[in-house]
């Protein structure tokens, strides 16, 4: 016996399966991802890049096509990347570097680039400036001003007055970091109180003096001071003196708190903006950003040796490095 079903059914049914392929086709998107070079830096960003597309649904194999090459630090060699990822015509490419982003940029004006791991786009001409680019390109700015690194000493302890820094007076970028973060001092109530030394040897003896002279220690990014970072979180713990820190591996190694952008920061950052454009924004309508509010990361066991107590509202937002 036929079984008859009515052709209003087949219409449904045809309908349905031509939908279904439809989305299926919309929804697939391709990135490619090229990096200078394979390194933890590069690495952590596309575990950024990952981790955004995935929480919005985008699944490898799937519905996304992701591709990640690195150039294995080959000036060549990003060259030719660059235009084999552009002769696949890629919905987005992000570039890692600023010399993978001038690679991509240099072959399209087409094909959305993202870049990410650029200090200043600026002045590595990669845009023209910090507003819209009007073109194919976005990305994000992994620049962290010193005042930010002022705000988080001001939230942290808004009765302290005196900042302890150790620099070497041999390094020409530590002395001018340093006249930067006075003037980003100015008008907060805070003065530097410096100290200069030579050897990592001496910083443990050197911020064993300023112990009666400063409220909290501030590190900048001295190579000398680095290197002998074990004798001043020793320092600091002793003394039960707040060590702030420049980065996360200043947190890692005993400091109490620093304001920093991971390469998975970046990554994310960089994600996001790639999630905006594959769901239909423009690159050239979207300004090149600057994270606006970068993580605070903290040592809780270090806070404790440091005799530091965070407020709630703190903790809500800090992320604690160590427990």
């Amino acid at each position: 016996m036929k079984i008859r079903i009515p052709g209003v059914c087949w219409l449904a049914l045809g309908l349905g399966l031509l939908l279904v392929n439809v989305e299926s086709s919309a929804q697939t998107k391709s990135v490619s991802i090229l990096s200078y070079q394979k390194d933890e830096s590069s690495v952590e960003m596309v575990d950024g890049i990952r981790e955004v597309l995935k929480s919005a649904g985008f699944r490898e194999g799937r519905n996304l096509k992701l591709r990640v090459v690195d150039a294995q630090g080959e000036p060549e060699q990003v060259q030719q990347l660059a235009l084999e990822m552009i002769r696949g015509r890629p919905d987005v490419i992000v570039s890692l570097s600023l010399p993978a982003t001038q690679a991509v940029v240099l072959h399209t004006k087409q094909i959305p680039v993202v870049f990410a791991g650029i200090t200043d786009p600026v002045a590595g001409e990669v845009v023209t400036s910090m507003g819209p680019s009007g073109n194919n390109i976005t990305g994000v700015s992994d620049a962290l001003s010193l005042q930010k690194r002022v705000a988080l000493l001001k939230q942290l302890f808004p009765k302290a007055r005196r900042v302890g820094v150790l620099y070497n007076p041999s390094d020409a970028s530590s002395v001018a970091q340093v006249r930067e973060f006075q003037e980003n001092l100015s008008g907060s109530g805070l003065i530097a109180i410096e100290l200069t030394i030579l050897r990592p040897l001496d910083v443990g003896s050197a911020a064993r003096s300023l112990i009666e002279k400063v409220d909290v220690f501030q590190t900048l990014t001295d190579r000398t001071v680095s290197q002998g970072y074990a004798s001043l979180v020793q320092v600091a713990n002793d003394a039960r003196i707040p060590l702030v820190g420049w980065d996360v591996s200043d947190v890692r190694a005993g400091a109490v708190a620093a304001v920093d952008l991971t390469d998975q920061d970046i990554g994310s950052a960089a994600g996001r903006l790639t999630l905006r454009i594959l769901r239909g924004a423009k690159p050239g309508a979207i300004a090149p950003e600057v994270v606006a509010n970068p993580p605070i990361y903290t040592n809780l066991q270090a806070a404790l040796k440091q005799a530091v107590t965070f407020t709630p509202a703190f903790s809500k937002v800090a992320r604690p490095l160590v427990q």
